[in-house]
């Protein structure tokens, strides 16, 4: 096994994680709607709590995505 194949191998693995980071933005906002649904008035510091979910969960796809570039190009 060469170096590029190696590469290939290793930037595979880290982008699997995104996959993982889609199940959980998918879940974050699926509970969004269903507590705004339940509870109309509660639906500001829902959103807030909501969207500070999508955020880290976001930062854990770009942090895979940058180790996938940087195994890739380095």
């Amino acid at each position: 096994m060469d170096l590029a194949s190696a590469k290939m191998i290793g930037a595979g693995l880290a982008v699997i994680a995104l996959a993982g980071v889609g199940a959980g933005i998918g879940n974050i906002f699926s509970s969004l709607v269903t507590s705004i649904a339940r509870n109309p008035s509660a639906r500001n510091q829902v959103f807030g709590l909501a969207i500070l979910g999508f955020a880290l969960t976001e930062a854990v796809a770009l942090f895979a995505l940058m180790m996938a570039f940087l195994i890739l190009f380095t």
